[in-house]
């Protein structure tokens, strides 16, 4: 052996210590084990930060870059996907009652019901379908509180996530609220109005053409569709449906925030005391 180390002119210290290496455990590997079941649990959709959130949730003790370190060796990447897509647009001018910017990205609260955005999303479906999505956030705790999906964007369909969401708010609401929109024509209507007006809560539009005055809602529905939608072979239309309303339900109750303490939106807000059960 000693022969061997001469040709090849290796210290026998370093050979020894190799071989120890390479008999032990590696250190990693618990971390390794739990990193990878929630990365898989998580559909793949999580990058190291919000997978050392859910570790830290865990009453686990892993520093984030170790965290990152795991996963660039394990191959664990979350992959954010694009695809060109026209913004759905409402806005048809002035077509009836166009609101003050109440809002005006004030987009902090700390009472429940008190702000609350709103907007419509369109996606593509199989055979030239689309599918629309009407989303109400609580800026609260970032929660979907309601919502309604359709096959064609109506006066109807964006009712519907009104009508689910004001019977949380005249149940539960504290303080009165307050909706914002873009200036679509579906927020002009007429019933819209009225719907507000008759259970008092005060309407809110941003700036024509400003989507940064309703950036969180924005923001959530380009995290939803880099999350379950870019990338994806397109599906029929009440495939994607059930796709988005598993997707909600989980945003709401399982994904974790750091603005939020590291919990879910839900969990958020009953830790708080705050419930929007019957």
């Amino acid at each position: 052996m000693k022969d061997i180390f001469l040709v090849l002119k290796l210290p026998e210290a370093t050979y020894h210590y190799h071989v120890k290496k390479l008999n032990q455990e590696d250190p990693d590997l618990f971390w390794k084990e739990i990193i990878t079941q929630i990365f898989e649990d998580r559909k793949e959709r999580v990058g190291y930060r919000s997978i050392h959130d859910i570790l830290t949730a865990m009453s686990h003790k892993i520093n984030h870059k170790k965290v990152q370190r795991i996963m660039q060796e394990l191959g664990l990447k979350c992959v954010k996907f694009s695809r060109k897509t026209r913004k759905y647009s409402s806005y048809k001018g002035t077509v009836g009652k166009v609101a003050k910017n109440l809002i005006n990205r004030r987009f902090t609260t700390s009472i429940p019901l008190q702000k609350l955005l709103t907007d419509i999303t369109e996606m593509k479906c199989k055979n030239g379908k689309k599918l629309y999505l009407s989303p109400i956030l609580d800026l609260y705790n970032k929660e979907i509180i309601s919502f309604s999906i359709s096959a064609s964007p109506t006066v109807s369909f964006v009712m519907e996530s009104l009508d689910d969401a004001m019977t949380i708010i005249n149940k539960h609401a504290s303080y009165r609220t307050t909706i914002h929109s873009d200036q679509g024509f579906h927020y002009q209507n007429k019933k819209w109005v009225k719907s507000l007006k008759e259970n008092k809560v005060f309407q809110s539009m941003s700036r024509k053409g400003n989507c940064l005055d309703n950036a969180p809602m924005e923001s959530f529905f380009g995290i939803m569709k880099q999350e379950m939608y870019y990338g994806e072979p397109l599906k029929s239309f009440e495939e994607l449906k059930k796709d988005i309303e598993d997707y909600i339900d989980d945003y709401n109750h399982v994904r974790l925030k750091r603005k939020l303490d590291r919990q879910s939106p839900v969990t958020f807000r009953i830790n708080k005391g705050h419930s929007h059960a019957a």
